[in-house]
């Protein structure tokens, strides 16, 4: 798999590291107790299909990447800077 890192160019996944999902999980409250907090933490979802994941272009120039690809196929659809979506959406 490449990704097309904004400011790099196109370069191959093993430049990147995959950080997670980008949509943000709601965070248990510290006395939420033993179960949920072991949910949280090891309990997600894989369906097949379209994602928005986090990467950092590590190996590269560092910065914060929003991927958008299908897990299944691996086709990557867009690249964009985190820092774009923040201003996109006024975070």
């Amino acid at each position: 798999m490449r990704l097309s890192c904004p400011i790099c160019g196109v370069r191959d996944r093993r430049e990147f590291y995959y950080q997670g999902d980008a949509v943000a999980l709601e965070r248990p409250a510290p006395e939420a107790g033993q179960a949920v907090w072991d949910a949280y933490l090891h309990v997600r979802d894989n369906p097949a299909g379209s994602r928005r994941e986090l990467w950092q272009h590590e190996a590269g120039c560092g910065a914060w990447l929003v991927v958008e690809r299908h897990s299944g196929s691996h086709a990557v659809t867009s690249v964009s800077l985190v820092h774009d979506r923040a201003e996109e959406t006024g975070a």
